[in-house]
C-alpha cells in the first residue's frame, strides 16, 4: 500500500495519513449553496477533493471509502433569489443542483457517495442546537440561538487566532441581544414570507455552520478522518463547526486540508472586471471538461491557481496527444512515481510531469491507467470509442419519450446510469465514472438490444 502524506492545517503540517477505520475511510467536504450556476472557482474544491477520493479508492478500495459533500439548500441568497424572480424556493434549489451535478460530472468529478440536502435536515440541527443549550455552550436570546464562544477554550486554533484578537481586527456582527460579540447563530427566528420549521424557540431556520456539523455527525459518526473545503471557509466557518461538535463531545474530523483560490489572467475573479464566468460558461464556449481539469491539476492545490487561455491551449495539446496514444491501449499498472506523486499531499503538478514522461517513452498502458486515476483521459476515452453508440441510445429514449413510451425510456436511463453515464434530455449526456473495456462492451450489447442492430452494422457505429 502506498504511504499517503497528507498537509493538516490543523497542525501546520504535512503528516501520514492514518485511517481510523482502514475498512470506513471517511470523509466531508462542504458543498455549495445552490442558488445560481458555479462559477470556475467553485469548481477547484470539487476537482481537490473528488482527485483524493480517487486516490482514497484506490488504495483502500472503494466499497470502504466514504464521501458526503452537502448542499446548502436554504440560504439567504436562495430566499432573495426566489423574491426576484417568484419562484418557489425549491424550485431553484432543484435546478440549481442539478446543474451543479451535470457541470461538476463534465470536469470528470465523481458523484460522492452521499449529497445530503440540509433542508433534509432540520430535526437533526435542532437536536444538536438543543443539546449545545443542555450543555451551558449555547443560548436563547430574543428567538435566536447563539453559540457562546469563549465556552470553548481552543476556539481560532484552526486558523491560528485569538478571540480577542478577532474582535480587534474584524468587523463583527453585534446585535443587542449576544451576550459577546464573537457568539454567532446557531439558530434564527423565520418570518411569514422566509422559510421556517417549527422549533422550541419558535419557528425559525437554522444557521449557516450548523449543518455540516449536524450532517456529518449523522452520516460520519462522531469522529472521521478528513475534512475539506476552500481556504476562505477556515475562519468563521470550520472554526464554528469544530467549536459546535467538539462542545457536544465529538471528535469531528482528525485531518483538516484546504485548497487555495483561484485568480483569472492574473486577477481576482470579478464581475466588475468582467473575468467572471462559470464552469457552464466553458463548457458552451467549447472548452472540454477535460481540459478544465488539467488546468486545475497543473497547479498544486495549496497553492493559488491562475487560470489563462494559454493554459486551457497548453492542455487540450496534451491532451490530444495522450489521446491519440492511449486510443486502443488497456490500462495496466499505474505508474508508481506518478501514484508516489499523487500520495504526497496531492503533488498533481508532479504527476503530470510523470505522465509526460511515460508519453515520451511510449509507455501507453501505464499512461492511460494513471490518467484514469488522476480523471484526465477515462472521459474523452469514453467519447472516443464509445459517444456514437451513447448518442444512439440518447436519440432512442428521447423518441421513446415523445411517444410517451416511457418504460423504453426509463429503462435506457437507467441502464446507461450503471455504466457511469447521465443523460440529460432532449439530447445531452455526460459521463461521470471511469470507463473500461467491460463497460464498453455492455453498452454495445446494449446498443445491440435496443437498437435491434446487427453485429456487423454495430461495428458501424464505433
Amino acid at each position: 500500500m502506498t504511504d499517503i502524506q497528507l498537509y493538516n492545517t490543523a497542525k501546520r503540517a504535512k503528516e501520514p495519513f492514518v485511517p481510523i477505520d482502514p475498512t470506513n475511510v471517511r470523509m466531508y467536504v462542504c458543498g455549495p449553496t445552490v442558488y445560481d450556476r458555479a462559477h470556475i472557482g467553485n469548481a477547484r474544491p470539487v476537482i481537490v477533493f473528488d482527485t483524493l477520493f480517487r486516490l482514497l479508492r484506490h488504495e483502500y478500495g472503494a466499497e470502504n471509502v466514504t464521501y458526503v459533500r452537502n448542499f446548502t439548500d436554504i440560504d439567504d441568497k436562495i430566499n432573495a433569489r426566489s423574491t426576484e424572480t417568484g419562484r418557489p424556493i425549491r424550485d431553484i434549489t432543484d435546478e440549481t443542483t442539478r446543474w451543479y451535478l451535470e457541470d461538476m460530472a463534465a470536469i470528470g468529478a465523481l458523484e460522492p457517495s452521499s449529497m445530503p440536502r440540509a433542508t433534509e435536515w432540520i430535526d437533526q440541527m435542532v437536536a444538536m442546537s438543543a443539546g449545545l443549550i443542555e450543555k451551558g455552550h449555547a443560548y436563547v436570546a430574543e428567538g435566536h440561538v447563539l453559540f457562546r464562544v469563549r465556552s470553548y477554550k481552543d476556539y481560532g486554533a484552526l486558523s491560528g487566532r485569538s478571540v480577542d484578537d478577532m474582535i480587534a481586527g474584524a468587523r463583527v456582527e453585534v446585535a443587542p441581544f449576544k451576550e459577546d460579540p464573537m457568539d454567532f447563530v446557531i439558530w434564527k427566528p423565520s418570518d411569514a414570507e422566509t422559510p421556517g420549521w417549527d422549533s422550541p424557540w419558535g419557528r425559525g431556520r437554522p444557521g449557516w455552520h450548523i449543518e455540516c456539523s449536524a450532517m456529518a455527525f449523522e452520516l460520519l459518526g462522531a469522529e472521521f478522518d478528513i475534512h475539506g473545503g476552500g481556504n476562505d471557509l477556515t475562519f468563521p466557518h470550520h472554526e464554528n463547526e469544530i467549536a459546535q461538535s467538539r462542545c457536544m463531545g465529538h471528535g469531528f474530523a482528525n485531518v483538516w486540508m484546504h485548497n487555495e483560490m483561484l485568480q483569472v489572467e492574473g486577477k481576482k475573479m470579478s464581475k466588475s472586471l468582467g473575468n467572471f464566468f462559470t464552469v457552464r460558461n466553458l463548457l458552451d464556449q467549447g472548452v472540454p471538461g477535460e481540459v478544465i481539469r488539467f488546468v486545475f491539476l497543473s497547479t498544486h492545490y495549496r497553492k493559488p491557481m491562475d487560470w489563462t487561455a494559454e493554459k486551457a491551449r497548453e492542455a487540450s495539446k496534451t491532451l490530444e496527444k495522450w489521446r491519440e496514444q492511449v486510443f486502443r491501449a488497456e490500462p495496466s499498472q499505474i505508474d508508481s512515481s506518478a501514484l508516489d506523486a499523487l500520495a504526497d499531499d496531492l503533488n498533481t503538478p508532479q504527476v503530470l510531469t510523470e505522465m509526460h514522461r511515460l508519453s515520451d517513452a511510449g509507455e501507453t498502458g501505464a499512461l492511460l491507467s494513471t490518467g484514469m486515476l488522476l480523471g484526465i483521459l477515462d472521459l474523452e476515452r469514453t467519447s472516443s470509442l464509445d459517444k456514437r453508440a451513447i448518442g444512439h441510445l440518447s436519440l432512442i429514449a428521447n423518441e421513446a419519450r415523445r411517444e410517451r413510451n416511457f418504460e423504453v425510456s426509463d429503462r435506457i436511463r437507467d441502464d446507461l446510469l450503471r455504466l457511469g453515464v447521465r443523460l440529460s434530455p432532449p439530447s445531452g449526456w455526460s459521463v461521470f465514472e471511469v470507463w473500461g473495456k467491460e463497460k464498453s462492451d455492455l453498452l454495445r450489447q446494449l446498443l445491440l438490444e435496443e437498437a435491434a442492430l446487427a453485429p456487423e452494422e454495430l461495428a458501424e457505429v464505433d
